[in-house]
């Protein structure tokens, strides 16, 4: 019997899943890896092999994003190397902080 959390790297890895801690990682270092301007209005949403997921709250700033694809996968790779990112995906949608949502009155 192997111990659980072997079973579980296995899962990850079987889902093209990065290791755990990436995302937030890349969250953390957000701010520095795109400038203050377009952290305040994207976050990385999820990794997947290799594929970085981005939401951003308006179409002009995932024109800036996409237009930074490139660079933002080099400095990533700079920064962040456990991230192994080469790709990213850009959409526009709400921008939610994990831990928070909507409140109950």
């Amino acid at each position: 019997m192997r111990p659980i959390g072997d079973a579980l790297g296995a899962v990850r890895r079987d889902l093209g899943l990065g290791k755990p801690g990436t995302i937030d990682a890349l969250i953390a270092a957000w701010p520095a890896l795109v400038g203050d301007a377009l952290a305040a209005h994207s976050r990385p949403r999820a990794l997947r092999d290799g594929v970085l997921a981005i939401v951003v709250d308006g179409p002009a700033w995932a024109g800036q994003l996409k237009y930074l694809d490139s660079v933002l996968v080099e400095r990533i790779a700079a920064e962040v190397p456990i991230a192994e990112v080469h790709e990213v995906r850009v959409s526009v949608g709400p921008l939610e902080v994990p831990g928070t949502g909507p409140t109950l009155a």
